[in-house]
């Protein structure tokens, strides 16, 4: 490996940590969610490798023990990972020219990935596709590892899987407080907050990402200008 590839994955690394223990749980918690529904343990691997989607694999589970609706899968699947097409957009500019790290960062792109590459302060130096790419990999990595062990101790040993989505939540919550400390402005990260508590009480537990997602975006653009002015001060 070339020494600016090995600084940047260096520098990706410690990004990763907390992701590296939520994903490992959580993989784990899938692989075994997989056995119980009568799933090879080939196949909760296949999917991890090939779809990579977190929550929609739990989904896919049970939608693959069910009768063949491809139609009702499909608009299940786009309200699951609408929140995506954001991120996709919001990372626009700092994805540009990464040549042939195109393809797989952007298909390794999850929330975890999205929050640590939108708000990674990069030490100088270091490569930005490279970082951004080796974030990318390693989150990748953990949720694969975690999902093999899952398969493989799904077969030996009888697990409760009750409550262990929490993880995904604590997650979030450490990468919250993590950016919080770094912000030099909270007006953005209370922005985000409040909206997604109104369309929560608005629209309901089972609806309300979607929402909370076009108000952030809308919310963001209309308010950019003096939010970098902000910063700027």
């Amino acid at each position: 490996m070339k020494p600016s590839k090995r600084a940047a994955a260096r520098a990706a690394f410690p990004f990763t940590i907390p992701i590296l223990t939520g994903f490992l749980v959580l993989g784990i918690a899938y692989g075994i969610y997989m056995k119980s529904l009568g799933f090879s343990p080939l196949a909760p691997i296949l999917i991890s490798l090939f779809v990579f989607a977190g929550s929609m694999q739990f989904v896919a589970g049970s939608v693959l023990t069910q009768a063949f609706a491809p139609v009702s899968a499909f608009f299940l699947t786009l309200m699951v990972n609408a929140r995506h097409v954001f991120y996709g957009v919001s990372m626009l500019e700092k994805y540009r020219g990464l040549g042939k790290k195109t393809f797989p960062t952007i298909f390794w792109m999850c929330d975890e990935t999205f929050s640590v590459n939108v708000s990674a302060e990069i030490p100088e130096g270091v490569d930005k596709g490279w970082f951004y790419f080796f974030v990318s990999l390693f989150d990748y990595s953990y949720w694969i590892t975690g999902t093999i062990l899952g398969s493989v101790l799904g077969q030996f040993i009888p697990f409760d899987t009750t409550g262990v989505d929490f993880a995904m939540t604590a997650l979030f919550l450490v990468i919250l407080v993590g950016q919080w400390e770094k912000e030099k402005s909270h007006i953005s990260t209370l922005g985000g907050l409040g909206i997604s508590l109104v369309c929560l009480v608005v629209f309901g537990p089972d609806h309300f990402i979607l929402a909370s997602m076009v108000g952030i975006v809308l919310f963001l653009t209309l308010l950019r200008r003096p939010i970098e002015r902000r910063l700027e001060e």
